[in-house]
């Protein structure tokens, strides 16, 4: 299932121009990389954010979180947030909850890079 262009369209918004961030389709759905690292993005009609194993279950406390399961096997450390309530609790909080976890990872290469050339 395609991504829902308006999700798309407010996560674009709430995320701004921060540096680092590329936006990739994935799982079907969008995805926006930090410093090559998953930070959050759409799947199906979702918000979907990447916070660690260590914050799910913090993240899981609130209003209209789930764990992300897309194949009968949950993603550990993955969310899927609905569209309602990340709006109620602002996406720019979700996005800095994920960005927490997120920004301590190392960056990773562009794929070019990792293979040696230039």
């Amino acid at each position: 299932m395609a991504a829902d262009p308006h999700l798309a369209e407010m996560l674009r918004q709430a995320l701004g121009r921060r540096r680092g961030l590329v936006e990739k389709r994935m799982f079907g759905g969008l995805c926006w990389m930090l410093h090559g690292n998953m930070l959050c993005g759409i799947a199906k009609d979702c918000f979907m954010f990447r916070v660690g194993t260590a914050q799910q279950a913090e993240a899981l406390s609130r209003p209209g979180a789930r764990v992300m399961d897309f194949t009968g096997k949950p993603m550990r450390g993955f969310i899927l947030v609905e569209p309602d309530a990340a709006e109620d609790a602002g996406l720019e909080t979700w996005i800095a909850f994920a960005a927490r976890y997120v920004a301590a990872l190392p960056p990773k290469a562009p794929k070019a890079l990792a293979r040696g050339v230039r």
